[in-house]
């Protein structure tokens, strides 16, 4: 590796954001989601001249998280998910919870001997590995839905866009909290000593589950109230509303992680609260908040996936492909159309904008942030073969990347033709009503 100076590294940080800004222009003009458009930037230059290793990127990205899902608390307006809230969260947790678990059995298979003559590139993958795989892809990406929707926004009702806004947001600290809980079950905490049994394991993930769903809550509505005294007292003036928001997204990630919750589904919910309450100046409020972060919030996502790209070295890609692009195609076509279609008779929508929801799916930040402590975890999945871990461990971060990029380009190209197919129809009068 060369020893370049600062200089140089500020230099090819400049080009590499100026590349982003082109792609992010470019992309969408070929009907490529922005980001899939970034993520690929990364890949095709392949050069770590900024030494960033995979711990370095997940600490970044759990940083540039709990900001983005304040901004999405700030972007989620209770008013105009009144009708559909109930459904909304079933739809962001159940989901998750179904396709994780239809996507895990299909990988397990795709790996088991019974699946050999599909030559899939992996000789086995234990049913441990392979839920942890699909946990990770548990989550829908909140940027990229948006970046998406802009692009069909004249094809979807209001109220479609507003429940895929709201699904996109919530479910990413619902997976999360779920591959918490599966780490939590298939893997062993300590090589030392007899652990204890599976059932008991279970329970006591269960319990820590819904303990960092209830924490999280309560943090998130305490400093809520807290955030709002901060704003009307505190805040003279709008430069001042980026500090403040940043200080409210790390202090409340922070307090509800140390005090056993999920500082995710705080930061979310402060957000949230910020979004749907009254402050003294009207010219200082959750608008103007939102304002501030946008081009940050921006910045973030675009450098989580430029990151991402940049240290994955396309060799590593080879053997997982056929098991990526399986995994990738009963994900789009299977696993996640089922989360949402079981789920139809709690639906205020009607079957085809169900069908849109379903194809509305892609992955994104999460799961590649998650693949790296995947890679830790997989050594300690409970009875495994030591013999196949690290070919395991090197082909689970493969399967996840593979399956990010054909999830957002198949979907992100078909979405506005399938729009067009179904013949939805947008409400005008609640688009003018509702548009900011």
């Amino acid at each position: 590796m060369l020893d370049l100076p600062l200089q140089a590294h500020l230099l090819f940080i400049g080009i590499l954001f100026l590349g982003t800004l082109a792609i992010s222009r470019f992309s969408p003009k070929i009907g490529i989601p922005a980001i899939l458009g970034v993520l690929l930037l990364g890949l095709s230059i392949n050069v770590n001249i900024l030494e960033i290793t995979h711990e370095q990127a997940s600490n970044f990205q759990l940083l540039g998280l709990a900001l983005l899902l304040f901004y999405a608390g700030l972007k989620t307006d209770l008013a105009a998910i009144r009708g559909f809230l109930e459904y909304g969260v079933v739809l962001a947790v159940g989901g998750v919870v179904v396709s994780s678990l239809i996507l895990g059995g299909l990988i397990w298979f795709l790996g088991s001997p019974s699946a050999q003559v599909l030559s899939v590139g992996i000789e086995t993958i234990p049913l441990g590995a392979a839920m942890l795989i699909a946990a990770c892809l548990g989550s829908t990406d909140a940027g990229a839905t948006l970046s998406v929707l802009r692009s069909v926004r004249d094809k979807v009702p209001l109220r479609l866009q507003h429940l895929l806004e709201f699904e996109s947001s919530v479910n990413d600290p619902s997976a999360l909290l779920f591959y918490g809980l599966v780490v939590g079950i298939f893997v062993v905490s300590s090589t030392a000593g007899v652990g204890p049994s599976l059932e008991s394991t279970v329970v006591t993930q269960v319990k820590i589950f819904f303990q960092q769903i209830g924490a999280g809550l309560v943090v998130g509505f305490v400093f809520g109230y807290l955030a709002r005294f901060v704003i009307n007292d505190l805040v003279e003036e709008r430069s001042q509303l980026l500090v403040v928001a940043m200080s409210v997204a790390f202090v409340v990630y922070g307090s509800a992680t140390l005090l056993g919750g999920s500082g995710f589904i705080a930061v979310y919910v402060t957000g949230l609260f910020l979004t749907n309450t009254r402050y003294r100046s009207p010219d200082i409020n959750h608008v103007t908040i939102q304002e501030v972060l946008l081009p940050f919030n921006t910045m973030t996502e675009i450098t989580i996936f430029l990151i991402f790209g940049l240290l994955v070295y396309p060799p590593d890609l080879v053997d997982a492909l056929p098991i990526g692009l399986l995994s990738a195609l009963g994900l789009m076509f299977v696993a996640r159309p089922i989360s949402v279609l079981i789920l139809q008779p709690l639906s205020p929508f009607s079957f085809k904008e169900s069908l849109l929801v379903s194809w509305c799916g892609l992955r994104g930040a999460v799961p590649l942030a998650l693949s790296h402590d995947l890679s830790l975890a997989i050594p300690r999945i409970r009875g495994i073969d030591p013999a196949i871990i690290g070919e395991i461990s090197k082909n689970a971060e493969s399967i996840i990347f593979i399956v990010v990029v054909v999830n957002l380009f198949v979907q992100g190209v078909s979405l506005p033709y399938l729009a067009r197919t179904l013949g939805l129809k947008p409400d005008i009068h609640l688009d003018s009503g509702l548009a900011t």
